[in-house]
């Protein structure tokens, strides 16, 4: 990398002149950056007159200088910051766009292609030639710190901006020789693909046609809920229910919606709002579960109501051709055929565009409307001619003869259920909320104003006709009555000179009245063929809107990719982003729905899948308050959470009103739907309040359960296991994995030590890198690295802070140091002391031992495993395994970094319990040649999964030597209790003397059932304080020698000194004192080969060492000689308070 020039120092905070601008020779630009080279290094430059003498001569080339190199810097900004920017960096260099105002460095850092704020204001940015980044002037100074900036809060290719990145904490706060941290986006901003594509779909701004509120929201919502049922059900749902009755289910429905708008409104103004509608606001609220669940369901209940409406629309067409005897066919044929036609013209139209549908939007509402106007003045001008058929004008008699209920065959709640579906509909501007300029305006007014206008419509259509319309009236003309036989008439009709008594006796057929006459609208407006028009409006509208709504959910849903083989879909066409796909799916759909032309079994499953992401909507506002988040706080604040459940309940209860077996179909289809997605596991984090509900739960009950003393019937081993990475143990990993499953907290501690300088990013990244893959291996336990000066401090960091309230550990389990020969003795010392600590700490101690060794780190391709799963292809990390040794539990840098690209890798495979194991196989690498294992670590590599398989019939040798509290025996009891253990039985052996052995056998059979626990046999060991063969005698003292510290041959203060110095050695004075407990521990690795050398598992007592009286060499050489060619052993030393009981 070139250098720059030296210039005249200047002070740190000088100001410089306001004209001052510096626009660098294009020819001599740097490449960048080295990377021992910081970022933001203090460049001290010139004064103004020094800095003008620099610039260029003209504004051109002021322009050029940047651009000429924009595309690689934008580039190295791509990786340095991870920014997505559609803006032209050439015009964003230029001086008229960003004039530069001070020359000093260590600004507001932005890449050089994300310029623009789409804020506006007067921004000053300056082009550093060093370091390719601009930096602004706050607060009149040059700083890197920036001020508050609403670019600074987009996410990836926002819609409505560019996003830029704010100076890092590390580039602030760091020292200047070190390079900041990459920090890419904050928890929950970073965007999937997939809505990164549609965002920056989105961004493009030529050409994207947006609707505003009325044009967007309020007229496709009015067009939705004045359906059909406007003109040809509301008169009947009068006749049937009264006006009183009528009005009761119109503000019952109206309830509903209300408060369904209401909710959606919350949702939709708790942040920016992306296409997808009922879908989007229920996923991103409540999560990829019920939002994939309700948008798959949502999608095809709006394909097959466009059927539905278009059926509607065939039927009255129909029905005037069959009154004009022009049938083409038959009247189900032709229903196929006019159906057919229309969709295919409906089709037509949103292929055009959304302008287009927009338009015929437009003009269909202008002809609804133009049909109720016509009504409403029909009304007011009574003509004789229609009052054979029932319609004398506005009369009080007549009000009040309909204002109660008139039942026939029918009941108030299955009247409500076929009204109901008339109000549904308010969903269709958000439906389309992507093609919305501001949906978060728009969709809250649209939608309730929406549901106010249509309600008054509907309130106002059942009292008009109420109190104009007799109920029964047989259109005949000579039914009218003389004066004299009037008095005698009771019947309503009577009044106006006609005698529709009949009607109600049954004696004639009457086709007229709100009862028995659908177009009695027709009747009473004031030029007829303006209903049927407004019939086909309502029909054609409806359609229109769910034809538009029903690809546009769907193609949200596809681009999440929640459900396989639907991605396809996903694709939009033109400057709209059009599902053109998605359109003809529907289309596909319809048009099946169209030639069954039979509908009445499949609407009320419409209705209820349209209810049940009411119900959702209103749910997802109930758990969001619940949940308490802070990041929930929606502009619009005319909600309440419990209003929000009690419409998520009248929704409920309204499925089972309408139709009871679809109610219950449309839960079982959510349900089926919800679990499959939620065994799907998608990786997608959308902030949703199940998560916040989550976390509140977690935090309540920690919370209580702190408040609640320990009873040693709910004690569980809550284990701190010394794994280093989670993955380099897997033994030890898989067997306190098993005991501790859905029993009690497993911590994955890691102590990082040997750094120069601590970089805790790399710690809090690898915290979550491998927290990931703990889960992906469907290991229940948490992963807690710390960094430490050593091994011994990090292991009390982690005894003492590890855990949360009662979510405590309570026992250590290590591993055991099989290598502790070969190296520095000092880690011996450590590693014992972690022991002491342990029993310090009160807690319990726990030892693994395999033969072979239990860290396969250090085997070559170990990390494969983890790059498969937390990976994606070209990434660059290096693993660096870290131990100190072989086996021990310390944590320092290898010598040895394994790639994560080159190396052979760990095959996944499933055992019964769906548990991921690892395999060993050689990867071939296009780079490299295929790197074998050796013997030893082949056997390493079986050895480490031999928990992860089933055990078969074994046994798991329990050597309960002393008393610890119990742990020893719980153990093995919460082992066998699993499923890879259950075949295998539990043996006890316990120390005795050969006079008393049947009497020690009884009484610990009697401990024994008490405790419950399930034994095979009880060993009673008379023999165990025989004094061992002299070979192993002989061969221990072997092992020591070395270590040894032989005061007896050297002056006093020459022993002090060199035992001060390597405290580990082992005097003569404690080797004697001591003989009889080595002389245990050797007989008792005797007994464990001639009893327990076929067992799966030994579980036996940890051999306790007074601190400070017997030296690490000596205890370690204890455990070595007790736990050696051996199978599995696991020492276990309870921290001697109980826990086992035979209390209830």
């Amino acid at each position: 990398m070139s250098t720059p020039p030296p210039a005249p120092s200047a002070p740190a905070d000088a100001a410089v002149p306001e004209g001052a601008s510096l626009a660098p020779d294009a020819g001599q630009r740097p490449l960048g950056p080295t990377p021992s080279q910081s970022r933001f290094q203090v460049d001290l430059v010139a004064e103004a007159a020094g800095a003008s003498e620099e610039r260029s001569p003209s504004s051109e080339g002021s322009a050029a200088a940047p651009a000429a190199g924009s595309e690689a810097a934008a580039e190295e900004a791509k990786g340095r910051f991870r920014v997505v920017n559609f803006a032209d960096p050439g015009s964003a260099a230029s001086p008229e766009a960003a004039p530069a105002e001070g020359l000093q460095n260590g600004d507001t850092v932005m890449s050089e292609s994300s310029l623009h704020s789409s804020t506006g204001g007067p921004h000053h940015y300056h082009y550093d030639t060093h370091t390719n980044t601009y930096y602004l002037r706050t607060f009149g100074h040059n700083t890197i710190d920036a001020v508050p900036n609403i670019d600074f809060y987009r996410q990836s290719a926002a819609p409505l901006g560019e996003k830029l990145v704010r100076p890092t904490l590390s580039e602030l706060h760091d020292e200047l020789d070190k390079e900041p941290f990459e920090d890419g986006f904050a928890n929950g901003d970073e965007l999937t693909p997939a809505e990164e594509a549609a965002a920056k779909e989105a961004a493009e701004p030529k050409g994207v046609v947006k609707f505003g509120w009325i044009k967007g929201v309020l007229v496709r919502c009015m067009l939705n809920i004045w359906g059909v049922m406007l003109f040809i059900r509301m008169t009947w749902i009068v006749g049937q229910a009264g006006i009183a009755f009528a009005c009761l289910i119109i503000l019952m429905a109206t309830v509903v919606t209300t408060i369904t708008g209401l909710s959606t409104s919350a949702i939709a103004t708790n942040g920016f709002v992306r296409g997808g509608g009922a879908y989007y606001l229920i996923s991103r609220s409540l999560g990829p579960e019920f939002g994939g669940s309700i948008g798959l369901i949502f999608a095809f209940a709006n394909a097959v109501a466009v059927a539905m409406y278009v059926v509607g629309f065939a039927e009255t067409v129909v029905e005037l051709l069959k009154g004009a005897d022009a049938l083409m066919t038959n009247e189900v044929n032709d229903i196929r055929i006019i159906g057919t036609l229309t969709v295919i013209l409906l089709l037509g139209i949103s292929l055009a565009g959304m302008e287009w549908e927009a338009k015929a939007q437009i003009f269909l509402l202008v002809v609804l409307i133009t049909a109720i106007v016509n009504y409403f003045i029909g009304s007011f001008i009574p003509v004789e001619s229609k009052q054979a058929k029932g319609f004398f004008g506005y009369d009080a008699s007549i009000m009040w003869e309909n204002m109660g209920p008139d039942f026939r065959d029918e009941t108030f709640f299955s009247v409500f259920a076929i009204f109901f579906p008339a109000a549904t509909g308010i969903l269709a501007g958000a439906n389309i909320s992507g093609d919305l300029a501001d949906p978060q305006m728009a969709i809250p007014k649209g939608t309730l104003l929406a549901i106010l206008i249509t309600g008054i419509v509907y309130l106002g259509v059942a009292v008009s006709t109420g109190s104009c319309i007799l109920r029964d009236a047989t259109g005949n003309i000579t039914h009218r009555v003389s004066s004299s036989i009037m008095e005698n008439c009771t019947d309503i009709s009577c009044k106006f000179g006609f005698d529709f008594s009949s009607c109600k006796a049954g004696k004639d057929s009457c086709s007229y009245g709100l009862h028995n006459d659908f177009q009695v609208m027709s009747v009473v407006s004031g030029f007829g063929p303006i209903i049927s028009a407004g019939i086909f409006s309502a029909t054609l509208s409806s359609a229109l809107a769910s034809l538009v709504s029903a690809p546009k959910v769907f193609q949200a849903l596809c681009k999440d990719n929640i459900y396989p083989g639907i991605g396809i879909f996903a694709k939009g066409y033109g400057k709209n982003n059009e599902p053109l796909r998605g359109y003809i799916l529907t289309f596909g759909i319809a048009l099946a729905f169209i030639l069954i032309a039979k509908l009445n079994v499949i609407a009320p499953i419409i209705s209820n899948f349209f209810l049940a992401s009411y119900a959702l909507i209103n749910f997802s506002v109930f758990h969001a308050s619940l949940a308490n988040s802070p990041g929930w706080r929606p502009s619009f604040t005319y909600y309440n959470m419990w209003v929000s459940l009690a419409g998520a309940m009248l929704c409920c209860v309204v499925m089972f009103v309408i139709n009871w077996w679809a109610a219950l179909l449309t839960n079982v289809i959510v349900l089926g739907l919800y679990i499959y997605v939620s065994y799907k596991k998608l990786n997608v984090n959308w902030g949703s309040s199940t998560q916040a509900l989550t976390y509140h739960q977690a935090l309540t009950h920690t919370l209580h359960l702190s408040g609640v003393e320990d009873h040693i019937k709910n004690f569980r081993p809550q284990c701190l296991v010394m794994t280093g990475y989670p993955n380099s143990r897997p033994a030890l990993l898989d067997l306190v994995h098993t005991f501790t499953k859905n029993v009690g907290l497993m911590v994955c501690g890691h102590v990082r030590t040997g750094y120069r300088r601590p970089n805790f990013k790399d710690l809090a990244t690898d915290q979550s890198r491998y927290q990931r893959w703990l889960m992906k291996n469907q290991t229940k336990a948490f992963y807690t690295p710390v960094y430490a000066e050593d091994l011994k401090q990090g292991c009390q960091y982690l005894l003492q802070a590890a855990g949360l309230g009662r979510l405590r550990p309570n026992t250590l389990v290590l591993g055991f140091k099989n290598d502790w020969t070969d190296g520095d003795m000092m880690n011996v010392e450590t590693y014992i002391s972690m022991i002491h600590d342990a029993f310090d700490f009160q807690f319990g101690a726990v030892i693994l031992r395999l033969k072979e060794g239990l860290d396969v780190s250090h085997i070559q391709g170990q990390d494969d495993l983890l790059s498969s799963q937390e990976k994606s292809a070209g990434a660059k990390d290096v693993v660096v395994s870290m131990e100190t040794s072989k086996d021990s539990d310390s944590s320092k840098p290898s010598s040895k970094a394994t790639s994560l690209q080159n190396s052979p890798a760990i095959q996944k495979d499933e055992d019964d319990d769906r548990k991921a194991t690892t395999q060993p196989l050689l990867r071939k690498d296009k780079r490299s040649p295929t790197v074998p294992l050796n013997v030893s670590e082949q056997r390493l590599l079986e050895a480490s999964q031999q928990f992860q398989r089933k055990q078969g019939k074994g046994t798991v040798d329990v050597w309960w030597l002393f008393d610890d509290g119990g742990l020893t025996l719980l153990i093995p009891y919460l082992l066998t209790n699993k499923k890879r253990w259950k075949e295998c039985k539990i043996r006890v052996f316990i120390g005795g003397k050969i006079n008393r052995i049947d009497h020690d056998r009884r009484a610990m059979a009697t401990l024994l059932s008490k405790f419950r626990i399930d034994f095979s046999d009880i060993n009673v060991l008379g023999d165990i304080n025989t004094k061992p063969k002299k070979e192993h005698v002989a061969a221990f003292e072997e092992m020591i020698e070395p270590y040894r510290l032989k005061e007896d041959n050297m002056d006093l203060e020459a022993a002090e000194r060199l035992k001060n110095s390597e405290p580990w050695r082992i005097t003569d004075n404690e080797l004697e004192l001591y003989r009889a407990k080595t002389n245990r521990q050797i007989r008792l690795n005797e007994l464990l080969k001639e009893h327990s050398s076929t067992a799966n598992l030994i579980v036996i007592s940890l051999p306790l060492a007074r601190k400070g009286a017997v030296s690490s060499a000596l205890y370690m050489a204890w455990l070595e000689v007790l736990s050696k060619d051996l199978p599995p052993v696991l020492l276990v030393r309870g921290n001697h308070q109980s826990v086992l009981t035979f209390y209830s």
